[in-house]
């Protein structure tokens, strides 16, 4: 019997000799059939030969490639929408619990306005002498298979897949990676990763048939993820139109909205925003009349971040978060949003040896969350200095076990 769900989106339950056993693709309430896959000291993990009996939340995937191709971009598509917020109430408050060692329960969950459609950003794989082009398989993830159509992305990006994967032979050789992405304002681009090669001889003659299509769109080409992208074909646009941004827009800005109100008032305040991105929080603090610190280890992000803030109140640090922090001056204020790894410790003591009034964390992954709040409330060798005053979870990726969280920590 699949009595939970675990962070990661896989159901839990016992095996036969006690462990916990994690079976991917499993519903609270089911009875199943599990066959053993891999055995560890303390837990086991399991395949769902059969399902003899569902439980209450089960539903028929949406998606054809969910069970066809078992792709691996989703993990709760069997799963009605009241139990997967439920189970993104239970993870991040789990994770606070077990992993922080914090009294804390359960937060709301904001839920997401559409379900379906939501994502600005598809990025695919390439196998190039199979000629696939998709996601990968959740139990093997060096399997990649061949996509049709993704339920989850915007039907803008969908219908310019429609054309693109017809097309494949005109993508550069080499070919590892394509993203596809809509900007700010709804601009497609079309972004070709190609270990070893710098150019891209069909882009365009590509770009022209995306025009006669009805799908104008930017075609960009780089060497690795590590450098920048190189515009090609179709209409000049700025790289930081592909820069890295929240694939929900929507819920993206909502959170945004939120850490800033978080704050409080942000007047003549000196406020730190590490892991700035591209500096649309920055922006947003400047023109409310901060002295803003942007810290962002990514010189293309920096240079956009540069241009968004020009004429404002804001600094702009290159380098990784860890290494500035120990030279920037006082703060008053600070927003982090880092990536999955959270904070490293080096960031957590710059903080505290800083003392900031306020602290508001926008977190990708409810563990590191956990961790990273656990050691600003007890730091060694010193006295408890904050406690948190609000923890509230986003459904920013349905269908997905995702979550994005709002902690707010104040000084006691």
């Amino acid at each position: 019997e699949i009595l939970r769900l675990a962070a990661g989106g896989d159901g839990v339950g016992r095996w036969v000799d006690g462990k916990t056993a994690f079976v991917p693709r499993t519903a609270p309430g089911d009875i199943a059939v599990v066959e053993l896959v891999n055995e560890r000291r303390r837990h086991v993990t399991g395949r769902m030969l059969r399902l003899d009996r569902a439980g209450p939340g089960r539903v028929s995937p949406q998606c054809a490639h969910y069970l066809r191709d078992g792709c691996g971009g989703c993990q709760f598509q069997h799963l009605d929408h009241p139990t997967q917020i439920e189970a993104k109430r239970t993870i991040v408050g789990d994770a606070l619990r077990r992993v922080g060692g914090l009294d804390l329960s359960d937060p709301d969950v904001v839920p997401c306005g559409t379900a379906w459609g939501y994502r600005n950003t598809l990025v695919l794989t390439a196998r190039g002498e199979a000629g696939v082009i998709g996601f990968h398989h959740f139990e093997h993830p060096g399997r990649i298979f061949d996509l049709e159509r993704c339920e989850i992305a915007a039907p803008a990006l969908i219908q310019l897949w429609g054309v693109l994967r017809a097309r494949r032979a005109a993508f550069p050789a080499g070919l590892s990676r394509l993203v596809l992405r809509l900007d700010r304002e709804g601009g497609r681009h079309v972004m070709a990763e190609a270990k070893g090669h710098s150019a891209w001889p069909m882009a365009p003659a590509l770009a022209g048939e995306l025009d006669q299509a009805g799908m104008p769109s930017t075609l960009w080409l780089r060497r690795s993820r590590r450098r920048r992208p190189r515009w090609v074909a179709g209409a000049p646009a700025r790289a930081g139109a592909v820069a890295f941004a929240q694939a929900n827009p929507s819920v993206g800005h909502a959170v945004k909205t939120a850490a800033i109100e978080a704050l409080g008032p942000v007047g003549l305040k000196r406020v730190w925003d590490l892991y700035a991105g591209v500096g649309e929080t920055a922006r947003r603090l400047a023109e409310l009349g901060a002295s803003v610190d942007a810290v962002e280890r990514d010189a293309w992000a920096v240079a956009e971040g540069k241009y968004q803030c020009e004429g404002l109140a804001v600094r702009w640090h290159e380098g990784t978060v860890e290494t500035v922090v120990p030279r920037l001056g006082a703060c008053d204020l600070v927003i982090v949003n880092p990536p999955r790894a959270g904070l490293d410790a080096r960031v957590t003591r710059g903080l505290l040896a800083k003392r900031p009034d306020r602290l508001v964390y926008v977190s990708c992954d409810p563990a590191t969350l956990a961790r990273d709040l656990s050691r600003l409330m007890n730091p060694p060798s010193r006295g408890r200095e904050y406690r948190v005053t609000l923890v509230r979870a986003y459904d920013m990726f349905p269908q997905t076990a995702h979550v994005e969280t709002l902690a707010v920590v104040e000084r006691s």
